[in-house]
């Protein structure tokens, strides 16, 4: 048994080593202790994208005087997903409804440090989610108004 315990010890090791290498040490830690993942009952604003990779990201949140009191995410997609949700939640908190439209994948992918090349697309992903959110509280807003 302590073969066996040794050898799951180093490959979870090697495991994280190339996560580590791959999404850089904010994004490893980042999907390692995901932030503000789930759902927010009662949004006041809420977006959702399919990604032209297959994944869907979701995004919440609560505006209190034209800014976002609180904000989550779910995806469907890749460990690099949910890392950009994560940071897109953490980087649109505080902000206007007109700062979140100038969010940017780039933007997401300066915060992390990097993705792969291959999951670059997955900060435009939640860039874009988070302005699907502020479109549809838009239109809630008008509509009530």
């Amino acid at each position: 048994m302590d073969r066996l315990d040794d050898f799951l010890d180093k490959l979870q090791e090697e495991i994280f080593d190339d996560a580590r290498q791959a999404l850089g040490e904010k994004g490893f830690e980042r999907w390692r202790n995901p932030r503000f993942a789930g759902r927010i009952k009662n949004p006041d604003a809420h977006g959702r994208i399919n990604g032209v990779c297959g994944d869907t990201m979701e995004m919440y949140f609560m505006i209190e005087s034209n800014r976002v009191k609180k904000g989550s995410y779910i995806t469907s997609g890749c460990a690099s997903s949910s890392i950009s949700g994560s940071f897109a939640v953490e980087l649109a908190l505080g902000k206007t409804l007109e700062e979140l439209l100038d969010i940017s994948g780039e933007d997401i992918l300066s915060i992390i440090g990097g993705l792969p090349e291959d999951d670059r697309h997955c900060a435009f992903l939640a860039a874009q989610t988070i302005h699907d959110a502020v479109r549809d509280y838009m239109n809630h807003s008008k509509s009530a108004g």
